[in-house]
């Protein structure tokens, strides 16, 4: 394996029944190569830059509890989870404050807040590539993903799941129902395309209307085949990077000879992840999938928490660079950049 670097009533049985059956996104067109000095997969589509249609976010009775407001880029403390592995590729805990440097365009921040594991609950969008070119080994992917979400949900934690193909289809709202997001997992719809940027729009969006008390990240179980998205590479990014989301991305290949498949959506997939600070992995057999899982796992249970203050602040609306530096022989994984947001 290589690694580089989602009561009874008749109104609501029907709620429920449309909410399986709808398409969330209409049939997708392919993009536009406006650019030819760009690679394919960084191309700005001609067609509207963002699906019309939202995945339907359902109100689950069990996250009731009250919310401490949204993610707001214009909060003064910036946030920014950190996995650090060693040099034999496992979660490094227990380091001290004083290992990690903080720099914002390059500039140094004082670390305001630093948890050594952090304690803020998850909230996770488990979505699996369901078309056809995947479909191959979707059985053992469906598995190898109800295990992890029994393995994976804690108290306060909350999971949802997505099937990715022409459409992204939210089959089950987040919740911590164990037994009713694996059923969700196993209702997986046969598809044709497979829309990976429509996939990291829309489930950074779901995350982003959750609480900034939480973590946010995207499981994305993927052959990496983009066909059929309506949005493009840099709206995909832009949302996953206004969201704070992490991307964890797991390509299951249907062909392991580049010369044999389309590359274009690994390499889109490899600037997304990097960008948003989790990580990406190719497993050789799709029965690595359980380990893989398990070090996802293992990651989120051994990630810090770094928050500081920007100093300068950055003008609105704009990107800002972060960089998180350690002295050892560590690799480290973060978000690189935020959207500012107005003054």
């Amino acid at each position: 394996m290589r690694a580089t670097a989602y009561s009874a009533g008749s109104a609501a049985l029907v709620f429920c029944a449309a909410l399986l059956t709808s398409n969330l996104l209409p049939a997708s067109r392919s993009l536009a190569q406006d650019k030819p000095d760009r690679p394919p997969w960084a191309q700005k589509s001609k067609v509207d830059s963002a699906p019309s249609s939202q995945p339907a976010e359902t109100d689950d009775s069990q996250d009731n509890a009250p919310q401490r407001g949204r993610i707001r880029v214009n909060v003064s403390l910036v946030n920014v989870l950190v996995s650090v592995l060693d040099e034999h590729n496992r979660p490094a805990a227990g380091l001290p404050r004083e290992s990690f440097q903080l720099f914002e365009e390059g500039v140094e921040d004082k670390i305001e807040v630093f948890e050594p594991e952090t304690q803020l609950p998850l909230d996770l969008a488990l979505m699996i590539d369901s078309s056809l070119s995947a479909h191959k080994e979707i059985t053992f992917e469906q598995e190898a993903a109800a295990r992890f979400i029994r393995q994976v949900l804690r108290k306060g934690d909350r999971l949802s799941v997505f099937a990715v193909d022409e459409d992204i289809i939210q089959l089950a709202g987040f919740s911590d129902d164990v037994a009713s997001l694996q059923a969700a997992v196993h209702r997986l719809p046969a598809g044709s395309g497979t829309s990976i940027y429509d996939a990291v729009l829309l489930g950074s969006r779901s995350l982003a209307r959750r609480g900034d008390d939480r973590r946010r990240v995207i499981i994305l179980v993927t052959d990496a085949g983009e066909t059929t998205s309506r949005s493009d590479f840099d709206a995909a990014r832009k949302e996953a990077v206004r969201s704070g989301s992490l991307l964890y991305t797991i390509v299951v290949r249907p062909v392991k000879n580049e010369s044999g498949r389309n590359t274009a959506g690994e390499h889109a997939l490899e600037t997304i992840t990097d960008t948003m600070g989790g990580a990406m992995f190719f497993p050789d057999e799709v029965n690595e999938l359980d380990g893989i899982f398990d070090r996802i796992n293992r990651e989120l249970r051994t990630q810090y928490r770094l928050g500081y203050y920007p100093n300068p602040r950055g003008p609105a609306n704009t990107y800002r660079q972060i960089e998180v530096k350690l002295s050892g022989k560590y690799q480290v994984r973060h978000r690189k950049s935020y959207l500012t947001g107005p003054q």
